[in-house]
């Protein structure tokens, strides 16, 4: 009986641990099932992408930057293929003995090495920043056979902007760099972003800037399964990048060149528009700055000497550059006057050569006077005393709103960024101007030297060339327009950007008609006379001497006893043929002395070579470089004849991009095969296996 107890117990007991154990393996499927069930259905969407994203390796695709044309179709930027040397300061520890260690492979200049320092404050540790650019073939090699030696370098094939021309029309153009931080930060927060991953540079000023979305294009990519290693092993799908647009300017490059040349070393600026359609067929700023210079990162070395360079050659002065108007703002206050009814055409005014107001004496021509003069003489012979009569008696305010349609103190919506309104003067904007109570007052005797273009008066050769062609075309106006057309690279198609009209000027086409004709007196019996004799065309113009500091009152001017930069401005306005104007023009030539002596024959040769297609000769050139020229002298040269300077090397002319060259076969690198379009700018990490396995041709 007591065995038989002993046996019912240890069988209880047996029972109990086999349930225990049954509960215990239970419990241990349970949890196994729990956690399948979390990620297989809970965290399945998140592991899912972790597992496509170590498989599946997504590489942006840099499109090609579009051209940019001028009006004949000549290429003034383009792009080329070249190999950089690039490293990853996050991957390197001792980076300056790294740079030390390259420098005994490839050549390191002491300008790569400020360069690459500037573009390292600039940007983040993780990215890839390039030390060396335009690295030849055996400097390729070189550094591919010691490749292992240097983890966190690299050799990618970049695309580089290339300016053909050099210094000329570069602050039409303007240039590309390399994003920054703060331009990054401002991209991410744009619907855009996308379109700049791998995106290394941007439009920085001009053109490049203006229409830098037309120029990007838009990125592509790469879908690539690569192994747990980070192996490529095939590629899955891909859309390719599309190339930037074609930007056609309205500039004619021949043109520009040959006014550029014709400043030579001085200072100034020239804008010439059709005043039919408002495109812009010159744009000059002197002097230039080459472009080139920026693509790669300035050196501090260059950019100190643009920077404080007197002669300030990245101002642009056609653009921001403001002058007092001078004698070439009598022709705007002679259509105010006539259309606000102060004066009439016929109506005289007697110049004695002095104009007194108060206890101020107001010079004009010399110390004698012209004697009687109506609106058409005051025009041709520039009354000084005319012109601060009539100011006198129209007062600032009606001159500031008669003239402010015409563009003066305000900005003319060129399309460029960077425009300055220049200043038109009204009692309103003294009060705004001025912060000083006692400033803010308005005298009458302020008023009386705005009839001759000087006081408050400054403008740009932009606003004042564009005010010519209003009021020579009768009131009919645009806004000024350097670009001409976009043409879409995929289709074909071709976008107009100019010729769209602003509503005109209700400007009485007899008042119109009296200041054309006075204009064109002055090229017959006026103040360019000399300069215009013999032309095959009528033209009309206006010259101008601004005063860039004011002396006393009782001092005459005399240009020899000033320093360069005090001395008189030189100013021109043209427009041409009188009777059905197609170009009209502004041109100052700074601290150049009459309008006569220095603009007037530079507008004449833009007349010439408008006109008549006739290019001047070397001596003519030579003398108007000078200040010493009138009438072309010698036989002037057939334009189409003459030839455009010669092309930098690298460039191209009809593709958006030439390529790189192949790499030595021994070479594994990630842009070996990088052709056309350059692949993801980035070859770190997967991309790095990815390029290799394209150049070793495993990846079809």
């Amino acid at each position: 009986m007591t065995e038989l107890k002993n046996l019912d117990r240890e069988l209880g007991s047996f029972r109990l641990r086999l349930i225990a154990a049954a509960l215990l393996v239970l419990f241990g499927f349970g949890l196994l099932v729990a956690r399948l069930v979390t990620l297989q259905v809970a965290r399945h969407d998140e592991l899912s992408t972790q597992a496509e994203n170590n498989r599946i390796t997504v590489l942006p695709v840099v499109p090609n930057r579009g051209l940019i044309l001028d009006r004949n179709g000549v290429v003034l930027a383009n792009n080329y293929a070249a190999y950089t040397l690039e490293l990853t300061p996050s991957k390197i520890d001792d980076l300056e003995g790294m740079i030390d260690a390259l420098a005994q492979v490839v050549d390191i200049s002491t300008r790569d090495r400020k360069r690459f320092k500037r573009l390292m404050d600039d940007a983040k540790s993780f990215e890839s920043l390039p030390i060396r650019t335009k690295l030849d073939d055996e400097e390729v090699a070189r550094f591919t056979a010691q490749r292992f030696r240097f983890p966190g370098v690299d050799i990618k094939a970049r695309l580089f902007r290339n300016y053909p021309y050099g210094e000329l029309a570069s602050h039409v153009l303007g240039y590309i760099g390399r994003i920054n931080q703060a331009e990054k930060e401002a991209i991410d927060e744009t619907e855009d972003a996308a379109n700049y991953r791998g995106t290394d540079y941007i439009g920085k000023l001009g053109i490049e800037q203006r229409y830098e979305a037309e120029l990007h294009g838009a990125t592509g990519f790469e879908e690539v399964e690569t192994s747990a290693g980070g192996r490529a092993v095939r590629r899955l799908r891909a859309k390719p990048p599309t190339t930037g647009n074609t930007v056609r300017l309205a500039i004619d490059i021949k043109l520009q060149a040959m006014v550029e040349e014709l400043f030579g070393e001085r200072r100034g600026a020239l804008v010439a528009i059709d005043p039919r359609t408002g495109e812009v067929l010159a744009f000059v700023s002197k002097p230039t700055f080459d472009p080139n210079l920026f693509v790669d990162g300035i050196d501090s070395e260059s950019w100190r000497e643009l920077n404080e360079s007197l002669d300030k050659p990245l101002l642009n002065r056609a653009l921001r550059g403001t002058y007092p108007p001078g004698s070439t703002f009598k022709p705007f206050m002679a259509i105010a006057a006539l259309t606000s009814g102060k004066r009439t055409p016929q109506q005289t005014t007697y110049d004695n050569g002095v104009f007194q107001f108060g206890n101020h004496r107001f010079r004009s021509h010399g110390d004698g006077g012209l004697g009687v003069v109506d609106m058409n003489r005051s025009i041709v012979k520039s009354s000084n005393v005319y012109y601060y009569t009539l100011a006198n008696d129209m007062g600032v305010d009606l001159i500031h709103d008669q003239l402010e349609p015409f563009g003066f103190g305000r900005k003319t919506g060129i399309d460029l960024y960077g425009e300055v309104t220049g200043v038109l003067p009204s009692t309103e904007w003294k009060r705004k101007y001025y912060k000083k109570p006692e400033l803010q007052k308005w005298y009458a005797g302020e008023t009386i030297s705005l009839g001759i273009g000087q006081g408050y008066n400054n403008f740009t050769m932009l606003q004042l060339a564009s005010a010519t062609a209003t009021l020579v075309a009768g009131g009919q106006r645009f806004e000024p327009r350097l670009v001409r057309e976009i043409e879409d690279v995929t289709t074909r198609e071709t976008r107009l950007i100019s010729a769209e009209a602003l509503s005109p000027l209700a400007l009485e086409p007899t008042h119109v008609e009296v200041i054309r004709k006075a204009l064109y007196g002055v090229t017959q019996e006026g103040t360019s006379t000399r300069v215009f004799l013999g032309a095959g065309y009528k033209s009309g113009g206006k010259t101008g001497t601004a005063q860039a500091v004011g002396i006393r009152q009782n001092e005459k001017y005399n240009k020899d006893r000033m320093a360069d930069y005090l001395r008189d401005h030189s100013l021109y306005t043209a427009f041409a043929p009188v009777d059905n104007p197609q170009v009209a023009l502004a041109v100052v030539v700074e601290n150049a002395g009459f309008g006569s002596e220095a603009a007037a024959p530079i507008a004449r040769r833009v007349l010439d070579y408008l006109l008549l297609g006739r290019y001047p000769n070397v001596e003519d050139i030579a003398l108007a470089q000078k200040g010493q020229a009138g009438a072309p002298v010698g036989a002037t040269r057939l334009a189409a004849e003459v030839p455009l300077l010669a092309v930098t090397p690298g460039s191209v002319t009809t593709a958006g991009a030439t390529e790189a060259p192949a790499l030595p076969a021994s070479a594994s690198v990630p842009a070996a095969a990088a052709s056309r379009p350059m692949p993801v700018a980035s070859a770190i990490g997967p991309a790095a296996k990815v390029a290799e396995a394209r150049a070793s041709g495993a990846l079809r």
